[in-house]
């Protein structure tokens, strides 16, 4: 066993048993670097990746790779999950330097400063797929490192100055011209070009269902129908457990049909919040419905813990047998036909057949990844579908309860399971992702009407409100007994975001509750340390941490990835808490950020959908303070930039005011006078 088997990370934990001698990123492992003048070979991945997997048990299980690391590097292993301010910074030296990127991202970097001179993902352990040996690349790597020193400064140079580029140039459009031009190039990204893997893309998609409510006949394609689509994708393709619930990360393929199988808690936090809000413009589709209820689900009996807050992700790979010796690649969820004939009834496999990708020869090696040609209900199909979460689960849908995590693979192999063996669970809890879940779920209350989705995303919020900070200060990560790590700028921003859309979900729901006022004062906390430890004085926006930390540089994000930018989000929020505190300190921050990112905006709207989606909220912000009835109702409405108060004003009979930024409108005597202002009102940016 090495130094990370004492490690709290899953993902680390999985390297223990290497024969390299991993550090983690620490101030020890730097200064060794330093002083033996020792190349650092840096190694950043999480638990539920695939090639990560693969590239643990291959190369660096390998006793010949790990005795040449051993004498001539210094290796250290970091979770990306565990520390995405890393991650983030190498990511991008990896793509300036191969026009690519991916996990496992493994870089080599000079040990003086920590700037990368070489950098790639999987290597596998012999030459294949196009790619050398990873036993020849180090070997080559050392070489070049202490016969070619110019050529080794060269590249870090460059690595350098393209970095530097990054610094951002401030300009003072905040146009509606603008806001319009982003948000229809962000959604028409969304267009299928017919190769490559299938994302959900759910910055984007958000941005789209904005754009939606401008499109006009000057717009290439329309935009509303490039957003039901993407939840057609989502809520109907290969992407979605039919069985069991939940979203895969992506599809290998642009049909949505084969998934690659891990799940994450970010990705299903989003397209909770987007679907729901898909259902809200109109879209109801009982596929949609049932899609949501069924990750809801999924979340309660697989993915929350005792004390309520929410784990990160399940792997992609699973054991099919106890004794097997390594884990398969979708075990957990694919069929075979022998297995589906089996168990189902003739009218049952005519129903899966006719409404499923399900063949004799299958999609996916020989087996059968389900995605359903369309929507609708069909009461054959239902009684397959519970037949068969009945043998992968052991019990049926309505019996089952919440499930114990294999949280290894010796666990996962020993526990005595009634059904399949289940993929292993990284329990932690990350704050970011759990915000991303109560944001979810707190929008799918709303639009259903759901008190329980309110109260799981509630339970969670409380946790993280009660057990996160130390010495007043929020942490990012909980491995079930205490906070570690100091929380970065989407923690902050995505957490703010959670409250207030706790605050709004609660106000809509139990408007006699006294929790809104609990919710939007905790966020206003959490906001002020935010500014205080991360905003920027000198540039506007946030830095992604409050140290350096040995970072070759201090970044302030504004890129969309499978995550929302935190700058795009903080931004947003500020507006919201202007709009409910009447504190003109927010809107002030938020103009000053918009503008620091306006150039980026205007020179690559592809990167940063989240910062049109702050901008939208900027320019077409709105209060309606209005009473609780009519709260509920507008509430069901998709409302992308209004923010909800309750305010009951009985004089005059008036039924509401309508609030554009820094001006009001006449108050509203009328139901109908009220929606006409708020659609108004949206629509003037």
């Amino acid at each position: 066993m090495n130094r990370l088997a004492q490690s709290q990370s899953l993902y680390l934990r999985k390297h223990a048993a290497n024969p390299i001698d991993w550090w983690t990123w620490c101030d020890a492992a730097l200064e060794k670097a330093k002083q033996e003048n020792l190349p650092i070979f840096l190694s950043i991945g999480y638990s539920s990746c695939h090639w990560c997997t693969v590239m643990e048990g291959e190369a660096f299980s390998d006793e010949a790779i790990a005795a040449y690391m051993n004498a001539h590097f210094l290796p250290i292993k970091v979770d990306r999950e565990e520390r995405p301010d890393l991650d983030s910074i190498y990511m991008q030296t990896l793509q300036v330097m191969t026009g690519s990127k991916g996990w496992p991202l493994n870089l080599f970097l000079s040990p003086d400063d920590r700037i990368p001179f070489y950098a790639g993902t999987y290597f596998p352990l012999e030459p294949k797929y196009g790619r050398p040996g990873f036993l020849d690349v180090l070997h080559q790597i050392r070489h070049v490192y202490d016969t070619d020193a110019d050529k080794v400064s060269s590249i870090k140079g460059d690595i350098v100055s393209r970095l530097q580029q990054t610094i951002i140039p401030t300009t003072d459009e905040l146009s509606a011209d603008l806001l319009q031009r982003g948000l229809i190039h962000n959604a028409e990204l969304l267009i299928s070009k017919g190769t490559g893997p299938s994302f959900p893309m759910i910055p984007y998609a958000t941005a789209a269902l904005r754009a939606a409510r401008f499109d006009s006949p000057r717009t290439a394609y329309g935009v509303a129908g490039i957003c039901e689509q993407r939840g057609l994708d989502l809520f109907l393709g290969g992407i979605f457990d039919h069985i069991g619930g939940g979203f895969h990360r992506y599809t290998v393929d642009p049909t949505w049909t084969v998934s690659h199988f891990e799940k994450m808690l970010y990705d299903n936090g989003q397209i909770l919040e987007y679907l729901a809000d898909l259902w809200s413009t109109g879209t109801k589709d009982v596929a949609l419905e049932r899609a949501i209820a069924q990750t809801v689900n999924w979340l309660k009996r697989e993915m929350t813990a005792p004390q309520g807050y929410f784990y990160a992700a399940q792997d992609a790979d699973s054991f099919i047998t106890p004794d097997a010796v390594a884990p398969e690649e979708g075990a957990f969820y694919v069929w075979s036909y022998a297995e589906l004939a089996q168990h189902l009834t003739v009218d049952e496999l005519q129903a899966l057949t006719e409404h499923c990708t399900v063949t004799p020869s299958g999609n996916f090696e020989g087996k059968n990844v389900l995605q359903r040609y369309q929507s609708g209900a069909c009461d054959q199909l239902e009684a397959a579908f519970t037949k068969l979460f009945t043998i992968r689960y052991g019990s049926a849908p309505d019996a089952i309860a919440p499930v114990s995590p294999a949280r290894t693979s010796q666990e996962a192999k020993t526990h005595p399971w009634t059904g399949r063996i289940p993929p292993v669970t990284d329990t932690k809890l990350i704050v970011a992702w759990n915000s991303l879940m109560i944001s979810g779920l707190a929008r799918a209350a709303v639009v259903f009407q759901n008190r329980e989705y309110l109260d799981i995303a509630a339970i969670a919020a409380q946790f993280i409100l009660d057990h996160q900070w130390i010495d007043e200060r929020l942490h990012r990560i909980n491995y079930g007994e205490q906070p570690n790590i100091i929380a970065q700028s989407e923690d902050y921003a995505l957490l703010i975001k959670a409250l207030i859309d706790l605050e709004q979900a609660t106000l809509s729901i139990s408007p006699s509750s006294p929790s809104p006022q609990s919710w939007l004062s905790q966020a206003v906390g959490v906001q002020q340390e935010f500014d205080e430890f991360l905003w920027s004085t000198d540039s506007g926006g946030y830095y992604n941490t409050d140290a350096s930390d040995h970072l070759v540089m201090r970044e302030r994000s504004y890129d969309d990835g499978s995550l929302p930018s935190a700058n795009g989000v903080a931004i947003a929020n500020l507006v919201r808490l202007f709009l409910l505190t009447k504190e003109m300190p927010y809107l002030d921050r938020a103009e000053q950020a918009l503008r620091a990112f306006s150039s980026v905006m205007i020179n690559t709207p592809h990167r940063c959908p989240s910062l049109f989606t702050a901008l939208d909220w900027f320019r077409n912000q709105t209060l309606v303070q209005t009473s609780g009835e009519a709260i509920a109702s507008l509430s069901l409405r998709y409302l992308p930039t209004i923010v909800l108060h309750s305010h009951s004003d009985r004089s005059n009979n008036v039924v509401g005011l309508v609030c554009q930024g820094l001006s009001c409108q006449s108050p509203a005597c009328s139901w109908e006078q009220l929606q006409e202002q708020v659609c108004q009102s949206m629509m003037r940016g």
